[in-house]
């Protein structure tokens, strides 16, 4: 049997105003309870757990997680990777990073660099040894790092 639904991306509602403060008020805390996000929308609580079910169906919504203090991981530590990629190898370079452990996120960017990759590392040694390592794949042209002192929001 065939499967015609679309793909959550092909599904998903245009986002209006409403939703969107439902997830800026869920970005803060998503263990806020339905009554208190509907009390702080002006709206029901049934139109929240609708709304939060519609966001979780089409794709918007892709989970919840848990979010470590610094305090928690006191010698993890964290840099920015900015990476410009050589003519049309960012497919391949991607593919690369996506394989490579240390690097926690990776973002598509515009501007001066192409790639923007969070990287994490259990000390000074490590993030060179990973910082080497990336900049050998083949297609990355230039690298700058920065490395994460710390968090205000």
């Amino acid at each position: 049997m065939q499967n015609d639904s679309p793909a959550p991306s092909e599904r998903r509602a245009a986002l209006d105003d409403l939703d969107h403060q439902l997830l800026a008020l869920l970005r803060v805390d998503a263990r806020t309870a339905s009554a208190t996000l509907a009390r702080k929308l002006g709206v029901s609580r049934g139109t929240v757990t609708n709304r939060i079910a519609r966001l979780e169906a089409s794709g918007v919504i892709l989970g919840y997680g848990v979010q470590l203090g610094h305090d928690a991981q006191p010698s993890l530590i964290r840099a920015w990777m900015s990476i410009a990629v050589e003519g049309d190898k960012t497919r391949d370079v991607v593919k690369r990073l996506l394989g490579e452990p240390s690097i926690g996120s990776l973002h598509d960017t515009n501007g001066r660099w192409d790639l923007l990759a969070e990287v994490h590392a259990a000390s000074i040694g490590e993030l060179s040894e990973v910082l080497e390592r990336i900049r050998k794949i083949k297609g990355i042209g230039n690298t700058e790092t920065s490395i994460h002192l710390q968090t205000f929001r």
